[in-house]
């Protein structure tokens, strides 16, 4: 069985190692961690490397340990930011501690077993810890020279970091040892970004101590156009749905850049290498099908929203842009559409009879009756993708879709669609 090492490498994830790691690795099962913010109520998709790195690690038969900072959240990580973060209040750390696991829970599995994934919040141990207790314990293992060279505090001396953000390295090296102590975690996992904090850890431990850990970082992943990855239009793509809606969440995938989307399926899929190598020959002979974006979209989404709703969203993408026959879709596919297109209720008495012309100005496709009427007379209009043909035409029984569902459409790229309740 190949090691983590040999897996991550293999895949482009490796930045670097400290050294022994891979003998470490060679010689048997570990247990590694890696800490994520819980400054936001949701993960987004740029921190799925690290989460990729920890199941990786359990598939390879290590023990996933996950640390949500509820206690360094109080604090801030200076690490790649310009400015302070504001400070939560800890009902609102804990609030997104929760949240947070949910998500986590669709990557390792956490069923009891010598690898079972384990979520731990640091605010445990943190906040009870006292000042004098951590001076004596940590502080004093840390000269101030070893501290400012570290990049995380180096890169915000002219901009100027707080005392507080300034000691986050040694509250991070604390986690670090208390988990070496407590769980034998031997390997802490993170951006390239945070190298300075969790070498920091290993040094901590190594002084306590006198044993080695280790540390694995991670690239800091950016497109091929070399914009920082996990963007939209909108902002950060969210795995909460509530933030980014499933659909949304496959269209960012769906339209990832040419140039990247191989990268993407190694890094963010279990798909075998050579599986992944055959999906590129397969874009390579028919770039037009796309079919490394759609399997990359389709793993993606599954993952996180799961498989039942994955082929209701590549349903209602395909039912957007003509590729799927009305009368097959089912509910699913409309309860998709409902949450991307401007979606109108009515009462089905009075939705069955309605004319079309008052159906499209209650739906937002014509600002007023003459103007549907003119539309109609031009063929601009649409209903369940047949054009409306008759300027006095009703809706009927016999137009809703799935029971329930009618879908109105202007031109090539404006729907609406009207649900009767």
């Amino acid at each position: 069985m190949p090691t983590l090492l040999d897996e991550l490498g293999a895949r482009g994830f490796v930045q670097d190692v400290t050294p022994g790691l891979a003998e470490r690795l060679g010689a048997g099962p570990i247990t590694g961690y890696v800490g994520f913010d819980p400054t936001a109520e949701s993960l987004h998709v740029g921190n799925l490397v690290p989460v990729m790195g920890l199941a990786w690690l359990q598939r390879l038969g290590g023990r996933p340990i996950v640390l949500v900072g509820g206690g360094t959240g109080m604090v801030g990580d200076p690490s790649g930011k310009r400015a302070e973060r504001p400070v939560l209040s800890v009902e609102q750390i804990d609030h997104n501690v929760a949240r947070i696991q949910r998500q986590l829970e669709r990557f390792l599995d956490f069923t009891p077993s010598p690898t079972a994934a384990k979520v731990v919040n640091n605010a445990t141990w943190l906040r009870p810890l006292t000042l004098m207790e951590f001076l004596r314990d940590t502080g004093k293992h840390f000269t101030l020279s070893y501290m400012l060279q570290k990049e995380s505090v180096k890169s915000r001396m002219e901009s100027g970091i707080s005392y507080t953000e300034f000691t986050y390295m040694l509250v991070q090296a604390y986690d670090f040892w208390y988990l070496w102590q407590h769980e034998r975690c031997e390997l802490q996992m993170g951006g390239s970004d945070q190298w300075g904090n969790i070498t920091a850890g290993t040094e901590l431990i190594a002084r306590r101590e006198g044993k080695q850990a280790h540390a694995l970082v991670f690239p800091l992943l950016t497109t091929a156009s070399g914009a920082k990855f996990g963007k939209s239009e909108a902002g950060n793509v969210w795995l909460d749905p509530a933030k980014t809606s499933p659909y949304q969440f496959y269209q960012f995938w769906l339209n990832v850049d040419d140039r990247d989307v191989e990268r993407l399926l190694r890094f963010f899929t279990f798909l075998p290498l050579t599986e992944i190598a055959s999906i590129m020959a397969e874009q390579a002979a028919d770039p037009g099908k796309r079919p490394a974006h759609r399997r990359l979209a389709e793993e993606l989404t599954a993952r996180v929203h799961g498989a039942e709703t994955v082929r209701g969203v590549v349903q209602a993408s395909q039912l957007l842009f003509g590729r799927l026959d009305l009368a097959t879709a089912g509910p699913e596919v409309f309860a998709v559409l409902a949450g991307e297109i401007p979606t109108t209720r009515l009462a089905r008495a009075d939705l069955e009879g309605l004319p079309v012309v008052d159906a499209l100005v209650r739906a937002g496709l014509a600002q007023s009756k003459s103007e549907a009427r003119r539309g109609v007379e031009q063929k601009g209009f649409s209903v369940n993708g047949a054009p409306v043909g008759e300027v006095d035409r009703k809706l009927g029984a016999g137009d809703l879709l799935a029971g329930r569902n009618i879908l109105l459409q202007k031109g090539r790229k404006a729907f609406a669609l009207l649900v009767a309740d």
